[in-house]
């Protein structure tokens, strides 16, 4: 499952990214594999929202498309 089909509202855990690109691009809003990061919202054919760290961030969906996750609820 990938970060653009995460339920909103739930946590999940960064397993993996796809490209050295997309990794680089997730490393400076401080996400990296093993992070927990809260879905947030999916703006219709925009951005996905997510919460990490107190802060929001809105990444595009070609990005959220690289990134690799799994349900973290008990996290």
């Amino acid at each position: 499952m990938t970060l653009l089909d995460a339920r909103p509202g739930r946590p999940v855990r960064i397993l993996k990214i796809d490209d050295e690109r997309a990794r680089a691009q997730c490393v400076r809003f401080g996400i990296g594999e093993g992070t927990v990061v809260e879905s947030a919202e999916k703006l219709p054919f925009g951005p996905v929202l997510v919460r990490h760290c107190q802060q929001e961030i809105c990444m595009g969906r070609k990005l959220a498309r690289r990134v690799l996750i799994e349900d973290a609820a008990g996290a």
